[in-house]
């Protein structure tokens, strides 16, 4: 299929609608057939359980195009159980995970002239998510929702590839200790929006959690997981109930061991000791690794080596993966078409 007519190489990581999503709704407790559509509004009552209570998660995955001109998602079936987790949590009806992945791929089929071409650093992102559309007045849940899944051809998460990012420390909590940190839903970030703007608005790129209850452990960012690689070349990852599971951390520790022979570790890792690492990153599905350079902790500063050797392997690594330039482990990569 002939590709769309775009430049590529300068996208920005925001919304450009394609062709086609797919939309699924639940009604009288159960999910009807589902199907493909070209309408990108959602038409709802102005006392929809969402627009009031929040009741609403979702999830971010990608297609890419490799070498050999297929077309493929990276481990998409971690992204249905997320989500499904994600509804537990929330009241929500869990969206048969089998049928997660058949709304991938006809999402992805039906916008193939939308997946960025090979070698342009460019993706086509999908954005699974569902949202309580009964109306309420009352604090309840909803009893009728609606699944979508839409895509959007997009460029880098942070604009300057190997530029390090600067982070401050938040004096602000991300998550409750036994909340809903863990999962994907949408209230976590409408907690950091005021946080993102001030922080962009003080130079910094993003910020830093602590966990709550003590403020002494380093938790994630606004959007991103954390990881610090120490100057013997172990990579460290913050371990913590109200950390979201990151797909692509979770597979960055496996890059990690099995391909570039690193030790790994996941622990509490204090806020105190992060000056003792030699190199440090984010690492999400929109972000995948992007280097960081320093965290600033109100009157001090902890330096990193910006795009360092460890954060640079496990970069070119997981994206030789993830375009299909290295063989994967079994059941990583899901071809498309």
């Amino acid at each position: 299929m002939e590709k769309k007519t775009m430049d590529w190489g300068n996208l920005s990581f925001g919304y450009t609608p394609a062709d086609y999503r797919y939309v699924s709704n639940y009604v009288g407790g159960k999910w009807d057939e589902g199907f493909l559509s070209d309408q990108p509004n959602i038409t709802i009552s102005e006392s929809a359980c969402v627009l009031h209570y929040a009741q609403t998660c979702f999830e971010g995955l990608k297609a890419y195009s490799t070498e050999d001109g297929r077309i493929i998602c990276f481990r998409p079936d971690l992204n249905g159980k997320r989500m499904a987790d994600s509804c537990r949590r929330m009241k929500m009806p869990v969206f048969p995970e089998e049928r997660f992945l058949e709304a991938v791929d006809k999402t992805v089929r039906a916008n193939a002239a939308w997946v960025p071409p090979y070698g342009s650093g460019a993706s086509l992102y999908l954005r699974p998510l569902m949202i309580g559309t009964t109306p309420v007045l009352g604090v309840k849940p909803a009893s009728e929702f609606q699944f979508r899944l839409f895509a959007s051809p997009v460029g880098p998460y942070f604009k300057g590839d190997a530029r390090a990012l600067t982070l401050r420390v938040s004096d602000l909590d991300r998550a409750a200790p036994r909340g809903t940190g863990h999962i994907k839903a949408g209230l976590n970030y409408a907690m950091s929006l005021y946080n993102i703007v001030d922080a962009h608005d003080h130079g910094f790129d993003e910020n830093v959690y602590l966990d709550p209850a003590t403020r002494t452990y380093i938790e994630e960012t606004g959007g991103a997981n954390i990881l610090f690689v120490t100057p013997e070349g172990k990579l460290v990852t913050p371990a913590s109930g109200s950390i979201l599971p990151s797909i692509t951390r979770r597979s960055l520790l496996e890059v990690a061991k099995t391909y570039l022979g690193m030790e790994v570790a996941e622990r509490p890792v204090a806020l105190e000791e992060i000056g003792s690492f030699a190199e440090c990153g984010l690492c999400g599905t929109a972000a995948v690794i992007s280097p960081v350079g320093k965290i600033v902790d109100h009157d001090r500063e902890f330096t990193f080596e910006g795009n360092g050797p460890w954060i640079q392997k496990l970069y070119t690594t997981l994206r030789g993966i993830q375009q299909g330039r290295i063989p994967a482990p079994s059941g990583w990569i899901r071809e498309i078409c």
